[in-house]
């Protein structure tokens, strides 16, 4: 467990120009969102950060509000090949093209989603009843990487044609909305 300057023990987010890191720790991860667009905001950065650290993205989101209209869904869906081809030379976001074209995919799919249920939030909550999964775990390395939750998530969301939305990237995305909430026992964050 590392501290930073305010003495305040995290879960990750210490040291000296990760103040954003931190910030992020301290008022978004493992609290439960219910927004639509804050929703696939998560989803698209989640998607994003396959293959790389969290440090990374989250360095990247403003250039990523930028690119993809602020994570409007439907905005997103109407985008142009012309555009998405534009998006892989921005040097602000991620430049992989899978992911970047996936961005469009993925708001349809999430579009299509809110039209079943009401709204992307009634169907994902479901998949942990309605309510966050609190964990007690001792350190970050006792967090395992997906969960029967997850499996279930991404197995169906890969059903209904999204991209980039496996186990491991849907358990990360669970804890950053606060579906799980992972806070370790010795981190400022964690109640019982």
């Amino acid at each position: 467990m590392m501290q930073k300057a305010d003495s305040k023990q995290r879960c990750f987010g210490a040291g000296q120009g990760k103040e954003f890191y931190a910030a992020y720790h301290d008022h978004e991860w493992g609290v439960p969102a219910h927004n639509d667009q804050h929703l696939f905001e998560m989803l698209i950065l989640e998607g994003a950060q396959a293959g790389l650290s969290w440090e990374t993205v989250l360095k990247k989101r403003e250039a990523y509000r930028a690119a993809f209209y602020n994570f409007d869904p439907a905005k997103v869906a109407a985008m142009s090949d012309a555009e998405l081809t534009e998006q892989c030379q921005n040097a602000g976001i991620i430049r992989n093209r899978l992911k970047i074209f996936g961005t469009r995919q993925n708001a349809r799919a999430f579009l299509a989603i809110q039209q079943e249920f009401g709204s992307f939030d009634n169907y994902v909550w479901r998949f942990v009843n309605n309510q966050p999964l609190k964990h007690t775990r001792a350190s970050l390395k006792d967090i395992p990487a997906t969960s029967p939750e997850s499996d279930a998530l991404a197995r169906d969301l890969k059903k209904r044609g999204m991209t980039f939305v496996g186990s491991t990237i849907m358990y990360a995305f669970m804890q950053a909305v606060g579906m799980v909430d992972d806070h370790v026992l010795s981190c400022w964050r964690y109640k019982k």
